[in-house]
């Protein structure tokens, strides 16, 4: 395998000897540059495998050296150093392209963890779009945006965060982020934040010692430890209470955690995504969710599109997804032209995994092979696509709900009953607990119901 080299960018001249001995004793062969010219004529000649530059040059700034070598050699990583608490200056060079960063003064732990993750980097950034090009379904604009999105993501240690829609699919997006980065062969750790009691977050999250509080029979190792040396997700990040909201700005900040009832500080080492379905700016404004955090997990913000906003994708979706259900199976099942049909003037407020769950409870219902509109079961109550692709529901008036039982009304009442689980499904998160609640029934008799109706998954 060829020697991997790297260029070290910095005015002061012990600065470069530290970097240059340390990576020396990894392996690396190490180039040295004291001006922002030099360094972007060494770029061009030795075409190393990462640059490691300060913020601060004679003639000029790191970023501009980023720039630089996003516009003219996108394949090398380049990691900053910055000053100690500069926060911004960080958050700006990863919103220029920049792999990661390391603040002064520089503990060589950390260094060589960095070091290690970008020399891991596919050098050749088609190969990684050609990767998400595979695992991403469909076609659509949207979806094309977002393809380029998290191939250039996946090389990339920033902060994202994840928008869209209930269903949308935005923990796939945060998967296809981290398998194909340089952290892939490390854990991939998602919670979501809703489902976690209040009073266990702080334990959940950062861990907790033998004898801290009533309970607490043993260590626990927090999710942040947990997904040490690769990626960290937050689901639904906006639902962390504002006590909760602090600790982990610091976590994310110091990058160390103290677990519950721990007198020291544990170093961590993991990428942060995060996502939710809220619009963050419209909770920082309430109050809800506080700025600072704010801006720390939204280095760069990735829209996962609706379902209804690339309804050409469907005949792909419903493909690969009936692949899957029947993997292992020896039928093959196929939507016929009517069911297409059906499902194309439907609005998808479940988005993808709605599609998801409706073509099992389909399937499971067909006679044969062949799936048709009657087996995907829509009633006219169903809201359907307008000609924009926004909901439109449909007025019923009492001799029309009769009129849509008539001949089936076991049917029509289960249709309705699903509906409405599915409903509260959604709106809880799919926390059986607080669904049961929200419907004012006992956590088995929602159970039962789920079994009876197929929404087991």
């Amino acid at each position: 395998m060829p020697t991997q080299s790297v260029l070290i960018v910095d005015d002061e001249p012990d600065i470069r000897e530290l970097l240059d001995i340390t990576l020396s004793r990894m392996g690396v062969v190490t180039h040295s540059a004291a001006t922002l010219a030099q360094a972007m004529e060494m770029v061009e000649r030795v075409q190393p495998d990462l640059c490691l530059t300060d913020m601060r040059l004679p003639d000029g700034n790191g970023i501009s050296l980023v720039e630089y070598i996003q516009q003219s050699c996108p394949h090398i990583p380049v990691a900053m150093i910055t000053a100690h608490g500069s926060v911004e200056t960080a958050i700006s060079a990863l919103k220029a392209g920049a792999f990661d960063f390391i603040s002064k003064p520089i503990e060589l732990e950390h260094l060589r963890r960095l070091v290690s993750s970008a020399l891991q980097l596919e050098g050749d950034p088609s190969r990684t779009q050609d990767a998400v090009d595979q695992e991403l379904i469909g076609s659509a604009p949207s979806i094309q945006v977002l393809r380029q999105q998290i191939s250039k993501l996946a090389r990339s240690q920033a902060p994202v965060h994840i928008y869209g829609e209930s269903g949308s699919g935005k923990e796939v997006v945060a998967r296809l982020i981290h398998n194909n980065g340089a952290r892939a062969n490390g854990p991939f750790v998602a919670v979501n934040c809703g489902a976690i009691p209040p009073e266990l977050m702080e334990s959940e999250l950062f861990g907790h010692k033998k004898g801290s509080f009533t309970g607490a029979s043993q260590d626990k190792v927090g999710l942040f430890q947990a997904a040490s040396g690769g990626t960290l997700f937050l689901d639904e990040v906006a639902d962390l209470p504002l006590a909760m909201q602090v600790k982990l700005l610091r976590a994310i900040q110091e990058k160390s955690v103290r677990p519950v009832g721990a007198s020291e500080e544990q170093r961590t080492d993991i990428r942060l995504l995060s996502a939710t379905h809220k619009n963050l700016e419209k909770e920082v404004e309430a109050g809800r969710f506080r700025q600072d955090l704010y801006y720390r997990i939204n280095v760069i913000g990735v829209q996962v599109p609706s379902l209804r906003q690339r309804l050409e994708d469907l005949p792909a979706l419903t493909t690969a997804i009936l692949r899957r259900i029947c993997a292992g199976d020896s039928k093959a099942a196929y939507l016929d032209k009517s069911a297409l049909t059906a499902l194309g003037n439907y609005s998808f407020p479940g988005n993808v995994r709605e599609l998801e769950n409706m073509l099992e409870r389909a399937l499971a219902l067909s006679d044969g092979e062949k799936i048709t509109a009657h087996d995907l079961q829509f009633s006219s109550n169903k809201a359907t696509a307008s000609p924009d692709n926004e909901p439109q529901l449909v007025e019923r008036t009492g001799q029309g709900r009769a009129q849509e039982a008539y001949g089936d009304l076991e049917g029509y009442l289960e249709d309705i009953e699903r509906e409405i689980i599915s409903a509260a499904l959604e709106e809880s998160r799919w926390n059986k607990t607080a669904t049961a609640k929200l419907l004012g029934i006992s956590f088995r008799s929602l159970r039962y119901r789920q079994k009876k109706l197929g929404l087991e998954d």
